[in-house]
């Protein structure tokens, strides 16, 4: 069984009226894209940690970018809660994220600013 995120036919035909319109050539696979996307930021994976299947990290960093500058997810949020009957308060838990180590941390290797160090 795969571990892989994939959004269906279903959730994309809610999601396309909020993508950005296509000039000159023709964008990569959106489902590909956004399901990675969603899988990187779920997980609280690197970018480079992207499974394979989802295509190269630099495209997922690459959109997750340019529609976060344009505010595409934010349009995204705020049109899928307006569809609800009743109007809710859509809040988004971040406390998964994790803390950037300080440089007088207790790890040898925080210390020395390795880039991804072992204690975490």
């Amino acid at each position: 069984m795969s571990n892989l995120f994939w959004l269906t036919e279903a959730q994309m035909a809610r999601l396309r009226p909020f993508f950005p319109k296509s000039y000159g050539v023709p964008r990569i696979d959106d489902r590909r894209v956004l399901s990675g996307i969603i899988l990187i930021n779920r997980n609280g994976l690197w970018w480079p940690d992207a499974p394979k299947e989802y295509g190269p990290p630099k495209t997922l960093y690459n959109r997750w970018k340019r529609w976060g500058d344009m505010g595409v997810f934010a349009r995204m949020m705020e049109g899928l809660a307006s569809e609800a009957a009743v109007p809710k308060m859509v809040m988004i838990d971040a406390t998964y994220l994790k803390a950037q180590p300080l440089p007088g941390s207790t790890c040898k290797a925080c210390a020395r600013g390795a880039r991804r160090p072992a204690c975490g």
